[in-house]
């Protein structure tokens, strides 16, 4: 009898843990999107993972974002130095606004 208490305690102790750490309403919520689906999903593990943030894809399309985002910061600079570069040519070709007042 004894060992029957020592493993509800232990239940009810992972419990508490699931509840206080907001698993059991992210679960709860998740299973109630799936009853309330009025087309219910040919693998509802899918839909499970897809809700819960879980889907296999995720660290793919983040790595992929990681080099499109190198990508753009690559394309950002090169377009920055040159907007500098045309900068200083058209500072040639044309006077300051100071310069042209002076006149």
């Amino acid at each position: 009898m004894a060992h029957y208490r020592a493993s509800e305690s232990k239940r009810e102790q992972f419990r508490r843990y699931l509840e206080k750490s907001g698993v059991l309403d992210t679960i709860t919520s998740v299973l109630v999107a799936l009853y309330e689906e009025t087309d219910k999903p040919s693998n509802a593990l899918d839909f499970i993972k897809l809700h819960l943030g879980a889907s296999g894809s995720e660290p793919v399309d983040a790595e992929a974002l990681r080099l499109e985002l190198a990508d753009l910061q690559q394309k950002f600079n090169l377009l920055m130095e040159e907007n500098k570069e045309l900068k200083n040519r058209l500072m040639q070709y044309e006077p300051s606004p100071d310069e042209g007042a002076a006149e």
